[in-house]
């Protein structure tokens, strides 16, 4: 473990990307628990990148110019989606229209969905992630592992303070019909700018 590694690791964490949108959306649509839960998702999205980058998947994807823009145009098919959802909520903020026993599930589930359809995470894994280890020491996998552990709490810990702020604010929001029309409208706009930003990159 490296200050380098932290210091990078938290500012790629911290950039707001979908991830922290949606779970600050989460925040001021149905508040703290409803902002954690998506923290938690948002961090579980992770794990598939983590484990295709451990067993060399990502290189196919790297490699497989078709493979990559699969993956990627059904990442901009679901914030686009997350865009309309947003956009033609008349309620309070947020993507997760249902209430009751299976909202938690339901945002955990539109979380890792967040992270899972952007190809360009498990990239970065394959980018970033060698740069730390050296591939000739014994245990090279387990000292990969235990940095992407850190790479997911360090995660956990930046959507969880973001979404709790979020949460904190919900009141003074919810209490301003035009406020709360704005955000939804910048929420919606933002997922269609981050929807336009993962099509036009290239790998």
């Amino acid at each position: 473990m490296s200050v380098a590694f932290l210091l990078t690791t938290l500012v790629v964490v911290a950039t707001p990307g979908a991830g922290a949108l949606f779970t600050i959306g989460a925040g001021i649509g149905r508040g703290r628990r409803a902002s954690l839960v998506a923290a938690v998702g948002c961090t579980l999205g992770i794990v598939p990148h983590l484990m295709a980058a451990v067993t060399g998947l990502a290189a196919l994807l790297n490699a497989s110019a078709l493979a990559f823009q699969g993956v990627k145009y059904a990442g901009v098919a679901y914030l686009l989606y997350l865009a309309w959802r947003t956009w033609r909520e008349t309620g309070a903020l947020g993507v997760d229209a249902a209430a009751g026993a299976r909202s938690a599930w339901q945002t955990i589930r539109s979380a890792v969905l967040v992270n899972l359809l952007n190809p360009k995470l498990t990239i970065f894994f394959v980018a970033f992630l060698p740069q730390f280890v050296h591939a000739d020491e014994p245990y090279a996998v387990w000292h990969m592992l235990g940095l992407s552990g850190v790479f997911m709490l360090v995660t956990l810990v930046v959507f969880a303070a973001y979404g709790v702020f979020a949460a904190a604010m919900r009141t003074r929001v919810l209490q301003r019909p035009r406020v709360l029309a704005w955000l939804r409208r910048s929420f919606a706009g933002s997922y269609v700018l981050l929807a336009g930003r993962l099509a036009v990159t290239d790998r």
